[in-house]
This record gives structure tokens, C-alpha cells and sequence, in this order.
């Protein structure tokens, strides 16, 4: 009796043991980005101090020292941040161009991209100061790596990049305009890195008082559906719109490769709605930004950031 007693014993411990190795494990749940943490007034201060650089234009000293500006911004919040800097030739013959990065790692693989340009169009003249055409953009993207930084580790890694080069010194062609965007977009490509990103959000003239979001159709249709979920979530969805335009700007070296890919622009910015007649122009001027306007586009990307990292 004694013998079959341990027998039975010993079998019941076996299938106790195997019961709890086929236990799955609890699944860790992502963070939650808390949308409200964005600061609009943050935001605007940082674009006050960029327009205060004066201008930006590609391949000048102006644009070096917004370059070493931003760096030294993302450094401050405890992130890595680099020159990426390069040579293209261009309609002034070869230019150096900085593309700005800095790097939050995640504590898992794949990456998100959040990009914003930062060089002002050159040939304006007078006191152009690019405040909506790029600081409120390279502003509210400062903001961004502040909270990001701040804030829990996620599953993936954020790139935060600031575009060199955007404006075009003549014409928008293969060697004017868009140079740090092609630039990033061919080197993850050439590295094999490209299939890692989950979404390429880029922010560009998002200042505006009168903040209409005119998303262009060049951008990828899963992301147009997040971004517009949460701007209703954030209770703006009337602020945003699908342009029945394409819109040629730095997320489009992205999109074109298949990389998912959203430009969140507001392209009418002027004296009246549906105008844009302060693009490019005197007018761009730093009142005629608000804290307001950066805070929704703030908390849309936050809201739109919790999606990527729970899918």
C-alpha cells in the first residue's frame, strides 16, 4: 500500500508541475501616454527661442546654429542626439546640409519617426522670421522628446529628426528641396532598416490660430484613419481634413518607399479661411502662432503614438 500511495503521489506532483509550465505568461501591457502632459505654452516657448536664432535657410551659418540649437535642446532633456551631415549638390552648387536626430531606445525592436523640418525659405528678404514654416513644427516636436523623454520606456524606439534642407532654393527637383529627408529615407533603406518603421509622422506649419489640418492624400491611409480617430478622441476632429491634394514635403522620400508615412500640415494659413497667403511671406511671424494650436497637434500625436504601440 505504501508503495502505490508514493506512486500516486508522485504522479500527481508530476501533473502539477507540467500544469504550471504550461501556464502562459501574463503578456506586458504597453504604456499609456497621457496626451494631457503635452504643454501648448512649452511649445510656443521653444518656437519664440528659434525665431529669435533669426533665419534658417539651408546651408548657411544661420542654419548650423539652429542645428546646434536643437541639439543641445534634445541633450537637455536627457536624449541622445547627433549631426547627421552630409554633402548634395544643389542650385548653389554642393552644400552642406545637418539633418538633427536624437534617439529615445524602446525596450523592444521596430521604431517611430518624428520629424519636423527647420530650415526657413530662403530669398524672402525684410525680418522673415518662418515662425509657422518651421519653428511651430520644430517647436512642438521639442515638446514632444521633452514628454517622451519623461515618460515611460515604450516597445519601440523614437526617433525625433529635424529636417535640413526641405525648402527648395529655386525648384522642388532632384537636387533642390527635400535633401534631409531623401537623405535619412535612402540611408535606412541602404541599411536594411527601413522594414523596422512602424510610421513616419511628420509636422509641418501646425501653429496656426486658425488651425485647419489638411492631411494630403500622398500620405498612408492606416495613419490618416489613426490620426483622425484621435483627433475625435481629443474632441478637435473639426479641425482636421483630408486635402484632396498631394503635398510634396519630407514624408514624401518615405511614403514613396513604401515606409507608412503622414504629413499632419496645415496649408491654409492666412489673412482668411481657405487662404494661405502668409506662407512664404513677412507675415510668418511669431504672433501669429498659439499655445493652443501646438497643444492639439501635440496630444493628436500622443493619442496616435499609443495606437502604434499596441498593435
Amino acid at each position: 500500500m505504501v508503495g502505490n500511495i508514493s506512486i500516486r503521489v508522485g504522479a500527481l506532483c508530476l501533473v502539477l508541475l507540467s500544469s504550471c509550465r504550461q501556464k502562459p505568461a501574463d503578456p506586458v501591457k504597453p504604456p499609456r501616454l497621457d496626451p494631457a502632459v503635452f504643454d501648448g505654452a512649452k511649445a510656443l516657448d521653444e518656437a519664440k527661442k528659434i525665431v529669435e536664432l533669426g533665419p534658417r535657410d539651408a546651408a548657411t551659418t544661420g542654419a548650423e546654429v539652429a542645428a546646434k540649437h536643437l541639439r543641445d535642446r534634445l541633450q537637455a532633456f536627457g536624449i541622445e542626439a547627433l549631426f547627421d551631415e552630409f554633402k548634395e549638390v544643389s542650385p548653389k552648387g554642393e552644400a552642406v546640409f545637418r539633418n538633427v536626430i536624437g534617439r529615445l531606445p524602446g525596450r523592444g525592436e521596430g521604431r517611430v519617426i518624428l520629424g519636423s523640418h527647420y530650415d526657413t525659405k530662403s530669398g524672402i528678404g525684410g525680418k522673415f522670421q518662418g515662425a509657422n514654416d518651421s519653428a511651430s513644427s520644430a517647436a512642438a516636436l521639442l515638446e514632444l522628446a521633452r514628454v517622451l523623454a519623461r515618460g515611460p520606456t515604450l516597445p519601440v524606439e523614437v526617433m525625433f529628426v529635424f529636417f535640413d534642407g526641405e525648402e527648395c532654393m529655386a525648384h522642388y527637383g532632384p537636387s533642390d528641396g527635400l535633401h534631409g529627408s531623401r537623405h535619412l529615407a535612402k540611408k535606412l533603406i541602404d541599411e536594411g532598416r527601413a522594414g523596422d518603421i512602424k510610421a513616419m509622422i511628420l509636422l509641418d506649419m501646425i501653429g496656426d490660430r486658425d488651425l485647419t489640418v489638411t492631411i494630403p492624400r500622398n500620405s498612408t491611409p492606416v495613419l490618416i484613419a489613426m490620426v483622425f480617430e484621435a483627433a475625435r478622441e481629443d474632441g478637435v476632429r473639426e479641425k482636421f481634413s483630408l486635402l484632396p491634394l498631394q503635398i510634396g514635403d519630407d514624408h514624401d522620400p518615405f511614403f514613396n518607399a513604401g515606409i507608412p508615412a503622414i504629413d499632419i500640415i496645415d496649408f491654409q494659413y492666412g489673412s482668411a479661411p481657405g487662404r494661405n497667403d502668409y506662407w512664404h511671406t513677412e507675415e510668418d511671424r511669431i504672433d501669429k502662432i498659439s499655445a493652443d494650436s501646438l497643444g492639439v497637434i501635440g496630444r493628436v500625436v500622443l493619442r496616435v503614438m499609443n495606437r502604434l504601440i499596441t498593435e
